[in-house]
């Protein structure tokens, strides 16, 4: 039954505007867990469902290392911390002990971040949709007057 609410799947700028701020909040968040977060939310807020799991996509295989990247830099400038020379290295030696410098910028820079994120693209989005109706609504009003 929760599924089948309307406004999960309908097309109407709060669903819409939300779905996508949320979406672009949530893909800073540093787990494996977009899909089932975004539903959570999506559910929770009734923001359009497809709109939200797609944004998500914003993180992939191309853009996941520039975004925490990002999110660090953030963090470790709110922190005042000064750059270390950072190298990753895919062992489990790596993940036990090179993590631990890093977790607090890139938390706090993910939060940051994808609380940045995810309002501005909700206000560009809301700002472009209230642009559209009115262009719409410009279009149909000289037309029939003129």
């Amino acid at each position: 039954p929760l599924f089948t609410d309307p406004r999960l799947w309908s097309l109407q700028r709060r669903s819409i505007t939300g779905a996508f701020g949320v979406g672009l909040g949530i893909c800073f968040v540093p787990l494996p867990v977009l899909f089932p977060l975004g539903l959570l939310f999506a559910m929770l807020m009734r923001l359009n469902i497809p709109t939200l799991l797609a944004t998500t996509f914003v993180i992939n295989p191309f853009t996941v290392v520039p975004i925490y990247y990002l999110a660090y830099l953030t963090g470790q400038t709110l922190l005042g911390e000064s750059s270390s020379g950072f190298a990753f290295e895919l062992s489990w030696q790596w993940l036990q002990h090179g993590l631990l410098p890093i977790w607090k910028p890139l938390l706090l820079g993910c939060l940051v971040c994808g609380v940045s994120f995810g309002l501005a693209g909700w206000l560009l989005t809301r700002q472009l949709w209230l642009w559209h109706v009115r262009q719409k609504y410009r279009r149909r009003s000289h037309a029939a007057n003129g």
